[in-house]
This record gives structure tokens, sequence and C-alpha cells, in this order.
């Protein structure tokens, strides 16, 4: 549950969404549901996670399944951290 609260709140910061990402979850859905979220989210919020947790993720690990959800971008963060 710590990983998902640090996710939310590098999205939150990424995307400069403020109390909007007040309520985020889970289940969250980001692709398609918030504005801000485009290609240049997306570089941001790899390079915040990079940052943050000290690892790599290839180009050909990134695709919009990741980004589905909250949960779901929870789930490779913690798969790139036990490796």
């Amino acid at each position: 549950m710590e990983l998902e609260k640090e996710i939310i709140s590098i999205v939150r910061d990424a995307l400069a969404l403020g109390d909007r990402a007040n309520n985020f979850n889970t289940s969250t859905t980001l692709v398609g549901d918030i504005p801000e979220f485009d290609s240049i989210a997306v570089v941001a919020i790899i390079s915040a996670l990079e940052k943050k947790y000290d690892c790599t993720f290839d180009d050909d690990e990134i695709n919009a399944d990741i980004f589905q959800t909250i949960g779901s971008l929870t789930q490779f963060v913690k798969s790139k951290l036990h490796q």
C-alpha cells in the first residue's frame, strides 16, 4: 500500500493534478480519464519513477497496459523492484 501511495504522489506531481489526486486508488483509470495524461506525462512519470526507485525502464517494457490504472502502474513498478 505504501508503494501505491508513492506512485499516486508521483503521478499527482508529474501531472500537476493537485487536490484532484486526493481520491486516487488502485482502480483509478489513467489513460483516457485524465486530460493531462499524454505522451509527455508518460515520460515525466517514468523519469520520476526511475529517479525515485533508482531503476531503469526499457522502452520495450513501456506500453499502454501499464498506464491503464494506478494499480497496473504500481504492479509494474513492484515487478521492477523485485528483479
